[in-house]
């Protein structure tokens, strides 16, 4: 009986064999069975070259012990020798004298260790959401504020509302600005739930649905080196979590200065990986972020795993997916004044709108969300709002009761 070490992606392992006369097939047989890591999962090599390769197709670079006959005396393996050991997915550790997970040997494990070693950390390769795709003129509407009113200085943030394809493609038709309160590194959301019963029935009227999030970043940030910082991940995690949508994007509007010294408005859009979303649903994230720490590293209460190591602070971009963005051209117009900015909207405001476009249908006229969601303050929000947010979906003639409501609104001014 000798022991090999088996150094993978989870530390240092060790694995009882008869001796130096099996062959590779038995020592993945033996892997399997005492490190519960499937055979067909298996990449094995004498070179530790094999633990920097980063996809599957990388593994193939390491042939040494791809023959399952081959007899591991042939590779010089003796008692302690090192084998590396890469596999593909994520592993269930159970409990057991043969299960070493790194850091652990010659100490007992609690049932709280055992879960927070199977706690890993990686980056997540591919997106639930396909791609998401921009209104103009609601995208237009956000970033033209950001920058002309706010100037970058402060944060901003807004609901974005759409349609999700079976293919996972979303579309976002609207964006609703709950009021808030921006301050140059944090965005501080007063939610009113009444209001957003009310974007809810609009939305519901309008056959879409909330599917992200959007905020921007401040010009003092274009200097710093992450993508998010660890209270925007906070805040994306907790949005995204509370969704339950798998397919939610966080989209990010940020202003960089390009090579002519110009400024330029850029948009990104992600979404939180899986882990991200389950740890912030299980409690692991230190909620509490002090002045003094750094803001690319998202804090733990307890200890995972990233890579080979156990730490209690995580790169933000670890739990960062990138989904390509798309624009195209919705039915909405986005033309009305919008909700819970630095002026409060009016009945003249209403007045100016109705009458700007008065050679327009009716129906074409309130085709404005913003518009809706004002006028919906004095309407019934279980059936008269989904019902004048239906007309506008179908663009379908809207009842007179509607229209005499609105036209005497506009007419109170």
């Amino acid at each position: 009986m000798m022991m090999l070490r088996i150094r993978s992606r989870d530390g240092l392992e060790r694995v009882s064999v008869d001796g130096p006369h099996i062959t590779v097939s038995q020592l993945k047989t033996l892997i399997q069975d005492q490190l519960q890591i499937p055979i067909h999962n298996q990449t094995l090599s004498t070179n530790r070259n094999l633990l920097l390769a980063k996809t599957p197709a990388d593994f193939l670079g390491f042939s040494d012990m791809t023959d399952p006959n081959l007899r591991i005396s042939s590779l010089n393996l003796g008692h302690g020798s090192m084998v590396y050991l890469a596999y593909e997915g994520e592993r269930t550790i159970r409990g057991g004298p043969a299960v070493t997970p790194a850091g652990s040997f010659g100490r007992k494990m609690t049932v709280e260790d055992l879960i927070a070693k199977q706690m890993r950390v990686g980056r997540q390769e591919k997106s639930h959401c396909d791609s998401v795709s921009f209104d103009r003129d609601c995208a237009n509407a956000f970033q033209h504020y950001v920058n002309e009113s706010l100037a970058f200085a402060v944060k901003r943030g807004g609901f974005m509302y759409g349609n999700v394809s079976e293919e996972g493609a979303v579309e976002v038709n609207f964006i609703y600005e709950p009021p808030q309160q921006g301050m140059e590194d944090n965005l501080m959301l007063m939610r009113d739930a009444e209001e957003e019963k009310r974007v809810d029935a609009i939305a519901l009227g309008l056959g879409m649905r909330k599917v992200g999030f959007i905020f921007n970043q401040t010009v003092t940030q274009d200097k710093k080196e992450y993508t998010l910082s660890n209270v925007e991940v906070l805040l994306a995690t907790q949005l995204h979590a509370e969704s339950e949508l798998k397919e939610w994007v966080t989209a990010v509007v940020k202003l960089e200065i390009n090579e002519d010294g110009g400024a330029d408005v850029h948009f990104e859009a992600f979404q939180m990986s899986d882990i991200c979303v389950r740890l912030f649903k299980e409690g692991w994230f230190e909620t509490e972020i002090g002045s003094e720490d750094d803001p690319k590293l998202s804090k733990m209460k307890k200890e995972v795993v990233v890579g080979v190591k156990d730490v209690k602070e995580v790169d933000n971009d670890f739990f960062l997916v990138l989904v390509k963005i798309l624009d195209h051209q919705g039915s909405l117009s986005c033309t009305f004044p919008i909700e819970n900015r630095n002026n409060q909207t009016t009945m003249r405001a209403l007045k100016t709108h109705m009458d700007r476009a008065r050679s327009l249908p009716f129906v074409k006229r309130i085709s404005d969300f913003h518009l809706l969601l004002f006028v919906a303050q004095f309407l019934d929000v279980g059936s008269d709002v989904p019902a004048l947010a239906e007309c506008v979906r179908l663009q379908s003639r809207v009842p007179e009761g509607y229209e005499l409501l609105i036209d005497s609104m506009a007419n109170t001014s």
